[in-house]
């Protein structure tokens, strides 16, 4: 045995280190277990490689504990050690000495010094729902997806919205007008009921709504009535009064509008109506996220009422702009409190100045933050079952970051008491790391760590396709690193659940972006975003959607080649119809590995190469790996990428289990074998393809 010791002694010596070799993160293989509980022992696990290092130790609480071979293969040694968890936040990285020299591991690689802004962080009894991690997202503009009953659809002049009369749009396939906030198409939640066959063959497993309250924008982003469901995208049995003339803007003689939107027996069947559709949805397999709109309402909303739709409306309390002794007074922030600025005091705070769009101003009202309290509740409880929700410009709510970290901790302890499973997502830019600490959000759209970098790397272009950057475009360096450093600001739960997006209602399409020109409707017009376009990049950019860490979210009709700049042309019509097949086909396919496998839901990431416009990594376990490589230049490629780093086998070939490239894409299989761990391929031009470990139950 000492003879033994002594030649792996001199055989550690004589090698240097790897620094490639060195792994660990925050999914189950190394961190068991992944999401542990208050007071609980959890096993922190490194790889290193085999007889190349002297000593690992595990640091935390300012202390070194010492890390022992549990496990070797051919060409790794795993170490573990445990640390007994308290109920506080705890960090820790990893030091390892090799000769004299010692080395730091932490989520960014490894290190010659020591930056805690990049350690690992536990905290203890922060769970994201199981069912959300890698789960495959649907989001719909329920007014462009489809029109499944006719009798609820917006009329001609039902209202004045931002002074001028709504607009019933005839034509499905219209573009969006530059200013098309009150056209609307007639989309429905009837239409969604008719289309959940195609969305279940899609592979969809969530169902992400935009707002679907009462509202009189098209967007409901300017809820109007929290309780209920829009009549317009529900149920309309009471259908009486008139639409405006031409020369009338005063939505008090709007009466056809009150009626549907006032009479309870509309609001509460449409109610009734989502209730019916959560079910059948949940019966088929999926979920529902509401999109909630927190921080500001609707001037039309019945708590300010600054149209005067509920002002003689039966049922109804008068609103803050139209009485001052309204009981929601303390609702909003009148910079004018004087008696003498009533009736009709339209001095009220507007979210970013904007009047449509009043402030909530929960620090004046218990009440107020009351009701919103119950509305979190209510909707993820019984007969509406939903699964949880998306809360919009979320970091903007309240007038200080102080409070609105405490309106956001009693907001997950509101909707956890009431389903303890929901989902908790948040529109947010910017490093999200505050709110994702275990009692606010689970996660959030994933800007920053997914739709920018893979943006500027395939197209060159700024999400909304304002700008266009050369240095940017198939930048390697700069896909890697903002990938890196980004998503080291989540957690590991609040990174698999985040929302991998390649489009939605603010940005422009990823098609169109495959143009890589800068505009806007109001600019070029909308058949230009449909010109110059490079499918081959989008059907890159789906792969890398369907194999990167997170929950892949499809924006409605992005599989089906929408295009569009940005809002309000990035809400077109689904085109039923007219629809790209064969990018539905991909999806499909592309879906489908996704949902089969759960490296590729849970399992970690791994940067493998990279060079101008050439990106390979790895998303892997103990059991699978695969390895993603796309060339997103317009010439062939030769590459050599190191797949021994993922686990893979000498004697276990690779096999392609999906393409894409200029002409198209295919499924049919292929093998790739490995020679002294490294890949040696040839990459076609604006190509990507998805490699997986051959079972080796069938070798």
């Amino acid at each position: 045995m000492k003879n033994t010791s002594n030649v792996r002694e001199t055989y550690r010596e004589s090698k240097p280190f790897n620094r490639d070799a060195v792994f660990s993160d925050g999914t189950a293989d190394y961190r068991i277990p992944a999401e542990p509980m208050p007071y609980e022992t959890v096993t922190i696990r490194i790889r290193v490689e085999k007889d190349n290092v002297d000593k690992v130790w595990l640091c935390a609480r300012e202390k070194r504990y010492p890390m022992q071979v549990v496990q070797s293969d051919a060409r790794f040694d795993f170490y573990e050690t445990e640390l007994y968890l308290n109920n506080e936040r705890i960090t820790y990285y990893f030091l390892l000495e090799h000769r004299e020299r010692e080395y730091y591991y932490n989520r960014v690689g490894v290190d010659d010094v020591y930056r805690p802004e990049y350690s690992f962080a536990i905290t203890p009894g922060f769970k994201t729902p199981d069912w959300a991690k890698g789960a495959i997202f649907y989001q719909i503009f329920v007014d462009r997806f489809c029109n499944g009953d006719p009798s609820n659809d917006v009329l001609d002049r039902e209202y004045i919205y931002i002074s001028e009369g709504t607009t019933r749009v005839v034509n499905w396939y219209k573009y969006p007008a530059s200013m098309g906030v009150r056209e609307f198409y007639g989309g429905d939640l009837a239409g969604v009921r008719k289309r959940l066959d195609y969305l279940q063959e899609l592979g969809v497993e969530v169902i992400y709504f935009n707002p679907i309250f009462v509202s009189p924008s098209n967007h409901k982003y300017d809820i109007q009535d929290y309780d209920y469901i829009d009549p317009h995208f529900g149920v309309i049995l009471e259908d009486e009064g008139e639409c405006l003339p031409y020369d009338v803007k005063d939505n008090k003689k709007a009466t056809r509008y009150i009626s549907r939107v006032t009479s309870k027996e509309n609001l509460e069947a449409s109610n009734r109506y989502f209730a019916e559709l959560v079910e059948e949805i949940h019966r088929r397999g999926m979920k529902v996220i509401l999109d909630g709109v927190f921080n500001h309402c609707g001037s039309f909303n019945k708590w300010l009422d600054r149209e005067g739709i509920y002002e003689k409306a039966e049922g109804y309390e008068k609103g803050a702009y139209v009485d001052e002794n309204s009981p929601y007074h303390t609702f909003f922030r009148f910079h004018c409190p004087e008696k003498l600025h009533w009736p009709y005091n339209g001095t009220y705070d507007g979210w970013w100045g904007h009047d449509t769009l009043p402030k909530l101003n929960y620090e004046g009202s218990e009440k107020l933050f009351n009701y919103i309290m119950r509305i979190a509740r209510k909707w993820v409880s019984p007969p509406y079952n939903v699964d949880g929700w998306r809360l919009d410009v979320a970091a903007d709510l309240g007038h200080s970051a102080e409070y609105n970290h405490k309106f956001w901790k009693a907001f997950r302890e509101n909707v956890r008491s009431a389903n303890p499973d929901a989902l908790i997502l948040a529109e947010h830019y910017g490093d999200p790391s505050p709110w994702l600490e275990g009692n606010e959000w689970d996660s959030v759209m994933n800007y920053d760590a997914f739709m920018e970098p893979l943006t500027w790397f395939l197209t060159g272009l700024e999400k909304h396709s304002d700008g266009y950057r050369d240095d940017m475009y198939c930048n390697e360096n700069a896909f890697f690193g903002a990938m890196q450093h980004y998503m080291t600001r989540f957690q590991t739960q609040s990174l698999q659940v985040a929302m991998n997006e390649l489009s939605n209602h603010d940005h422009s399409r990823f098609m169109t972006r495959t143009n890589r020109r800068v505009g806007r409707t109001a600019t070029v017009g909308p058949q230009a975003a449909e010109a110059y376009l490079n499918p081959a990049i989008m059907r890159e950019a789906v792969v890398i959607q369907m194999t990167w860490p997170g929950a892949p979210t499809i924006y409605y009709g992005d599989e089906a080649g929408v295009c569009g700049w940005t809002d309000p042309d990035n809400r077109r019509t689904y085109p039923w119809g007219r629809e790209n097949k064969e990018l539905i086909r991909l999806h499909r396919e592309a879906i489908a590995i996704h949902k089969a496998y759960q490296a590729l839901k849970t399992g970690s990431l791994k940067f493998l190469y990279g060079a101008h416009g050439v990106i390979g990594y790895g998303r892997f376990n103990r059991e699978e790996q695969f390895v993603i490589l796309v060339n997103n230049n317009d010439y062939e490629v030769n590459v050599n990428v190191p797949v021994w780093q993922l686990g893979c086998q000498e004697d276990v070939p690779l096999v392609r289990m999906l393409y894409t490239n200029q002409e198209g894409f295919g499924v049919d299989m292929a093998m790739y074998f490995i020679e002294k761990g490294m890949l040696a391929m040839r990459l076609r031009p604006y190509s990507s393809i998805i490699l997986k470990n051959f079972p080796k139950e069938l070798l």
